[in-house]
């Protein structure tokens, strides 16, 4: 069911994003699973799950120097200028994503559990947080074996306690498949990163919206292919400790506990089936993925880009427990871009001036 609404909401910083403090795990958790596209997943009669489009006349609205601001690289400044991680509008239906609009949001535990990782905050051995994630592809396509390139971005708190009743700061990551897309069968075949490889023509018509794309991230920040992880290096640090982040990571999910055979799958489905069983509220398995990171790697190449990371390093996993593909999902939930460090590890070094504390 292909839905392209004409809605669109706050794309820019408002007043709310300016005043973050923090927020409450279980608060945002309660707003991802208050309006869930079914009563239950795949109960009978329930509706399919819907697709919004992603469209090159989305990405241009008021790309032009007249009428109403250029609503994408508003959405772009405002992912790297605003912590905010529920951002409601004054309307309550949130904001409509331009790229990345069809997702599910999952909820879990990180975990660190090499005996050692050279690296502080929560890299830190024996760190434990909990974690609010949306995995999205970044265009229309959401079906197994068709071009799309399949992202998971995150937020951790510091705290092992759902029921914290003080409102926490989170460290945000984004991770992604090459930009291009690929033909993935299942989630477990998709290799996720920081720092993905590029390769625009798998993009086929929807090659022009990918060029916008790097545009608005290239205006907003200085490198739109890399999200450095500092933020998670420094949560929960101490002020006086030098930062020590790694600079690349990639997520790896366990194969399927079984073989679905259904060409069209859905990836939203692939991911609630990992969790639940159908017509089943209850989650019935957990879905992990495996957190490995590198300090070495190399890039060739400009528009088409490759990387080749050596020495990955398992340092621990990611355990999601329940998922939820939601409006609020959708519409609500925000994930702030890491700033860009020339020195990742040094604050004093983020590379636009606007940017800096």
């Amino acid at each position: 069911m292909i839905v392209d609404s004409t809605f669109s909401g706050l794309e820019g910083v408002t007043r709310d994003d300016l005043g973050y403090r923090g927020s409450i795990f279980s608060e945002v958790r309660s707003a991802l699973f208050a309006n869930a596209y079914y009563l239950t997943w795949r109960a009978r009669g329930e509706p399919p799950l819907p697709v919004y489009n992603v469209t090159l006349r989305r990405a241009l609205m008021g790309v032009l120097p007249f009428g109403r601001p250029w609503g994408f690289q508003q959405a772009a400044r405002r992912t790297v200028e605003a912590r905010s991680d529920l951002r409601w509008g004054p309307d309550r239906r949130g904001f409509r994503r331009i790229v990345h609009p069809n997702g599910v949001c999952l909820t879990g535990m990180w975990e660190i559990d090499a005996a050692q990782t050279g690296y502080t905050g929560y890299f830190r051995a024996a760190s434990r947080a909990l974690i609010v994630a949306r995995y999205s592809v970044c265009c229309t396509e959401t079906r197994r074996g068709r071009y799309r390139s399949l992202s998971m971005v995150g937020k951790l708190y510091p705290t092992t306690d759902p029921n914290h009743s003080e409102p926490l700061r989170t460290a945000n990551f984004i991770t992604q498949e090459d930009f291009g897309g690929s033909k993935t069968l299942d989630i477990s075949e998709a290799q996720i990163l920081n720092a993905p490889d590029t390769t625009p023509w798998r993009r086929g018509a929807g090659v022009f919206t990918f060029l916008v794309t790097g545009i608005v991230l290239i205006r907003a920040d200085k490198e739109p292919t890399i999200r450095q992880l500092h933020e998670i290096a420094e949560l929960g640090k101490p002020a006086a400790e030098r930062t020590s982040a790694p600079e690349f990571m990639r997520l790896i999910a366990d194969p399927p506990p079984r073989v679905v055979d259904d060409d069209d799958l859905d990836f939203r489905d692939e991911i609630l089936g990992r969790i639940y069983d159908e017509g089943n509220p209850e989650p019935q398995r957990t879905l992990t993925f495996h957190i490995e990171v590198s300090d070495e790697g190399r890039t060739r190449g400009k528009l088409v880009q490759r990387r080749t990371i050596t020495n990955w390093k398992r340092i621990g996993r990611i355990v999601f427990r329940e998922a939820v593909a939601s409006y609020n999902g959708d519409f609500v939930i925000h994930f702030h871009h890491p700033v860009w460090r020339n020195d990742r590890n040094d604050p004093a070094t983020v590379a636009r001036k606007r940017l800096r504390a």
